[in-house]
């Protein structure tokens, strides 16, 4: 009766649609991420076509997992905690199903025109010009729909995580407009309005900050939603959480130069972004024990709650990156740093330890609210936990030696001031890292794999459980 009765007051048909296709993107743009990850250490993989090679899959797996899988976690969590923060249903529905449509349709596009080789080659904003434009006009509809929701409210108070959410909408619109600037020349053909450093300068304001905004901001929303209701306490301090929101908001912004220490980039925009990138520490830190104290009082509860593991596991991956970050801005460690695999060790701590596992506890807790039931196996969430928490330590560890190793190679001099190794002896060293990290990520997307399953069998058993109710009450 509950569930009708929520059913008839909000719209969770179009969260419970994005949720599911949440789960089967984290399972397909991780298996292509293990599958890049093994052309790295066995080039074979590429089977000399050029759609399967690295340079074409790379950046179709980053768009699967930032944008496909991401994405629909954004999306649904909005959707879903918009509605139950406000008590009112979706500002409008036919916006709500567009945007689910139009957020597939340009997932279909990337899919085809990535491996094709048509790309602007701008990192996290490959897609070229008619694709950019429909992410536009979809990103604009859930961002409008999501603020007249708030606009409608029956509360006179706007939950924190609605700011958060608020708050990456409004800077991904223009970061992505801007960033996105271009002169088309064919239909699958462009170029950018901006030209060689002041190029990089924007493209690093959007990339960082898609990082800080999209991946961060709007996760951080969803923590705060989440994890208070999973765990069934208040946040630790609300006050706490406001002041997070507005350091972010202020502090994220400057922070992109600091991706092009020691380039053609006026070095003082360096600094100043590493400067502001260390001072972030103290926020994003502030942010992470807000959520960790959360459970004061309630830390029984991860014995057996097994969601709640995912969400504050993912609350330490998020202190340990956005530390790690910062201290890897800071040109003496940036010159040891810089373009080595210490970097994609450090991003995937946090997109698989802070982005997929918060994503990933969030959706089990919608699973068993969208249907009202208990997941299907409450040993198979456990065991994605530590596949997940197996899989991560696994990559980046990986990572930090592969790195550390290639920066202190590329550096060193022998008695004559030639360098010491070649190039290619320093690529030949990476090996067996690469190949360690082949195997943590396959680790990771098996446990994706585990939970597509069990949500595929929660959804059965729900349905089921509602015809024989229904079969019964006609009865």
């Amino acid at each position: 009766m509950e569930a009708t009765q929520a059913e008839q007051k909000y719209n969770f048909e179009v969260v419970r649609w994005f949720s599911i296709m949440a789960v089967v993107y984290l399972v397909v743009g991780t298996l292509v991420g293990v599958l890049v990850a093994s052309q790295l250490a066995w080039p074979v993989l590429n089977f000399d076509m050029a759609e399967l090679s690295f340079g074409r899959l790379r950046p179709l797996h980053t768009n699967a997992v930032i944008f496909a899988f991401g994405g629909c976690v954004l999306m649904a969590t909005a959707f879903y905690s918009v509605q139950r923060t406000c008590g009112v249903r979706l500002w409008s529905d036919k916006m709500a199903w567009f945007t689910f449509w139009g957020w597939n349709v340009i997932i279909v596009l990337a899919v085809i025109t990535l491996p094709l080789g048509l790309t602007q080659g701008k990192e996290y904003a490959e897609l070229e010009w008619p694709i950019d434009l429909l992410i536009a006009v979809v990103w604009l509809s859930y961002s409008f729909n999501f603020a007249m929701t708030i606009a409608k409210r029956k509360t006179s108070h706007i939950y924190v995580s609605n700011w958060f959410f608020l708050g990456m909408m409004v800077m991904i619109t223009y970061l992505h407009v801007v960033n996105s600037l271009a002169i088309p020349v064919e239909l699958f053909k462009s170029y950018s309005v901006f030209s060689g450093v002041q190029d990089a300068m924007i493209q690093w304001w959007w990339g960082h900050n898609a990082v800080g905004f999209y991946l961060t901001a709007g996760f951080l929303g969803i923590m705060y939603y989440f994890v208070p209701k999973q765990a069934g306490r208040p946040v630790f301090s609300y006050r706490l959480s406001v002041i997070h929101f507005w350091a972010l908001m202020f502090g994220y912004v400057w922070l992109g130069a600091h991706h092009l220490q020691y380039t053609a980039l006026p070095d003082w925009t360096g600094s100043l972004g590493a400067a502001v990138s260390l001072a972030m520490i103290i926020p994003s830190w502030g942010g992470a024990i807000n959520g960790m104290m959360t459970l004061s009082g309630a830390w029984d509860k991860l014995r057996t709650d097994y969601i709640l593991r995912f969400l504050i596991m993912s609350l330490a991956f998020y202190a340990m990156s956005t530390f790690e970050g910062p201290v890897m801005s800071a040109k003496t460690v940036n010159a040891l740093s810089h373009y080595t695999d210490w970097t994609v060790g450090h991003v995937h701590s946090g997109a698989l330890g802070w982005v997929a596992m918060v994503g990933a506890g969030a959706l089990y807790h919608m699973v068993e609210k969208l249907w009202n039931t208990r997941m299907y196996s409450a040993a198979l969430v456990n065991l994605h936990f530590w596949m997940a928490t197996i899989g991560t330590v696994i990559y980046i560890t990986a990572m930090w030696v592969s790195g550390i190793m290639q920066g202190l190679m590329w550096r060193d001099y022998d008695e004559f001031g030639t360098l010491t190794y070649t190039f290619a002896e320093s690529v030949a060293a990476m090996h067996p890292y690469y190949a360690m990290r082949a195997i943590g990520g396959l680790i990771f997307w098996a446990g994706g794999v585990v939970m597509l399953y069990n949500v595929v069998m929660t959804v059965r058993q729900a349905v089921g459980q509602r015809s024989s109710s229904a079969a019964a009450a006609t009865a």
